[in-house]
């Protein structure tokens, strides 16, 4: 197997796990030779904030932002380490941590869950940068991959942006700043996941960059880039799943590297009278307002199991000939290898002639099935921004509106609780 820096893919997993499977507990050996173990001090450490630098691509604007209030919390995993070592290594000299939450904890005492993509985790961040008029929150996740983000909207109240939003805005600046320092010569690529925003395949052909789309999991972006080595550059790329990357010399999603970049990209709309909300609208305004939203659906044992491959059999023989009212236009279904140029996958994709998309994916070693959704609209102004994103709501809502039996209005939280019929094809509110 080559060594790659990255995950393994097929064939290597296939093969490994199968490994695994074939031994008996009594094979394992437990007597540990503590010579072959040692750990990585800040050797490692140093080097790699070193080549962190060098993305760095807005280095005399962080001179002067250099005092950009940021928040930041590891949620007690591993990135109160590392990230605001990378932060002050990019040049931030005011970074607020949640104390609480510095603290590594395997227990996570102070949250629900440790994960970015949940609001909850993100709390006592936000409520510490309303003290301190924060312009950036950041979280990251126990293992520091993933980072969540929040920023204050046009009124001033911090809003978080989901992994679409972030990814997308994060391919946006790098290009544009590659393209502003003459770095592009012809020969650069992003790279994203196939259930991950459209939005970014609209930025990169605008600015006539490559993109390849690779199956769901950051380990075929590293297989993508470990390809292209010395044959085309990579310039970033990420999925929804709130994990991104940059350069090449990591080949995995690093939020490490991810918040100090995001951070340079706040300073860079600071220098110029904006915030990171203002960059999302004139992107939206630029490219198109995407909205997407993701159903996780888990089902119980081998008769779970069983009823999501009937379902996504019977998605394959009776595809559904409309969404939300507007015609499906093209089904690509990701068996057909020999039709997409990826490795097969039981996952299947409907696309209507306005641009929805839902996409289909059962897991493949659980009973879980989920369901990601993607609609559209042109955003003419920055006045129209909540008007366009509750029509695009309305819409997420209503994909196929004969699957839903009732929906009411949660007292509590004032939003919408449905009541479904069936799970061939659904959608939410969120």
């Amino acid at each position: 197997m080559v060594q790659t820096g990255a995950q393994i893919v097929s064939p290597f997993d296939t093969e490994l796990i199968n490994k695994v499977r074939s031994l008996s507990i009594d094979e394992v050996n437990f007597n540990v030779n503590k010579e072959l173990i040692f750990g990585l001090g800040a050797e490692m450490d140093n080097t790699y904030l070193s080549r962190l630098k060098t993305l760095s691509l807005s280095p005399e604007v962080i001179i002067k932002q250099k005092d950009l209030p940021i928040v930041f919390t590891g949620i007690h995993g591993t990135g109160a380490v590392m990230v605001p070592k990378a932060l002050k290594a990019f040049g931030f000299n005011n970074v607020t941590t949640v104390a609480s939450q510095d603290v590594i904890d395997g227990n996570f005492p102070t949250v629900q869950s440790p994960n970015p993509e949940e609001p909850a985790a993100l709390e006592q961040a936000i409520l510490l940068a309303k003290e301190k008029g924060a312009e950036l929150v950041m979280g990251t996740d126990p293992d520091a991959d993933r980072v969540g983000i929040a920023v204050p909207n046009s009124e001033g109240e911090y809003v978080l942006l989901n992994g679409n939003q972030t990814a997308s805005l994060l391919v946006n600046y790098l290009i544009s700043r590659w393209q502003e320092l003459g770095k592009i010569r012809g020969n650069e690529f992003v790279a994203k996941t196939i259930v991950t925003t459209d939005l970014i395949d609209t930025i990169a052909t605008a600015k006539k960059v490559k993109v390849y789309n690779t199956l769901t999991g950051f380990k075929h972006i590293g297989a993508i880039i470990k390809k292209l080595e010395g044959q085309e550059q990579f310039i970033g790329g990420g999925e929804e799943s709130y994990g991104y990357l940059s350069g090449d010399f990591v080949r995995d999603k690093d939020a490490v590297m991810s918040c100090a970049l995001i951070a340079e990209m706040v300073a860079w709309a600071k220098s110029s009278g904006k915030t990171l909300f203002n960059l999302m609208e004139e992107m939206y305004m630029e490219h198109g307002f995407y909205l997407e939203d993701l159903i996780s659906i888990t089902k119980q044992g081998r008769s779970g199991q069983e009823e999501i491959s009937e379902k996504m059999s019977n998605l394959r023989k009776n595809p559904p000939k409309t969404i939300a009212g507007e015609k499906v236009s093209k089904v690509i279904d990701y068996l057909e290898s020999q039709k997409t140029g990826l490795p097969k996958s039981n996952v299947l994709q409907f696309i209507t002639n306005k641009g929805t998309k839902v996409t289909a994916r059962p897991s493949g070693t659980e009973p879980k099935i989920k369901y990601y959704f993607s609609v559209q609209e042109l955003l003419s102004s920055k006045s129209e921004y909540l008007s366009t994103k509750e029509k695009l709501t309305k819409k997420l809502l209503k994909s196929d509106r004969n699957e839903y039996s009732t929906i009411k209005i949660n007292k509590k939280t004032k939003k919408p609780v449905i009541k479904r019929k069936t799970l061939n094809i659904l959608a939410k509110i969120q």
